[in-house]
């Protein structure tokens, strides 16, 4: 891996994280906190297709994922996404290199793979929900109650699910945006 590979790990995990935080505020109103396995995927997905474009390394896809997981760490998010981040991001990294780092295919397909990292903010609700609530009462216990509601078990695999279709859904929206602007300015 060369010093150029490192700094657009750093560039694209810098301009992914953006994207994650902002759309995470819209978690404050709890109708839009199962929707993040959805937007994030689906608006990530053009800088994350980008980032492809600059993949020809194995390991490249992997760090990237690593470093979501460890930014959600940092944040106060528990190790669950740090742990699913280091399995999808290899999961992802395998995808892409079978393809041999070219196939349009294979990106779509890592980019639904990589999004699920996205998913396993969730989990603490899920499987240490007393634990989670209570490390975090400044909520106020309506927004607690409404979450609680709106995040029944049987969500946790429907979130994987949603982050990974949206992943894909989002790959060719990146693909679009890439081919039209990104090309014509020389970056991809």
């Amino acid at each position: 891996m060369k010093v150029k590979d490192l700094i657009n790990i750093g560039i694209f995990s810098a301009i992914y994280f953006v994207i994650t935080t902002v759309i995470a505020m819209l978690g404050f109103i709890p109708i839009f906190l199962p929707l993040l396995a959805v937007l994030v995927p689906l608006l990530g997905g053009v800088p994350f297709m980008l980032f492809l474009t600059k993949v020809k390394t194995f390991g490249m896809i992997w760090i990237m994922s690593v470093i979501m997981g460890i930014m959600m760490l940092l944040t106060g998010m528990s190790w669950p996404p740090l742990a699913v981040s280091a399995v999808t991001g290899l999961l992802a990294e395998l995808i892409y290199r079978s393809g041999r780092y070219k196939s349009t295919s294979k990106a779509v397909l890592t980019c639904g793979v990589f999004s699920m990292w996205v998913a396993a903010n969730y989990l603490p609700l899920f499987f240490a929900a007393e634990k989670y609530w209570a490390s975090r009462q400044n909520f106020g216990k309506e927004y607690i109650d409404s979450v609680t509601k709106l995040m029944p078990a049987w969500m946790c695999p429907v979130l994987f699910a949603a982050a990974f279709i949206c992943g894909i859904i989002g790959a060719p929206a990146g693909k679009k945006l890439l081919k039209k602007h990104f090309r014509k300015a020389g970056m991809a």
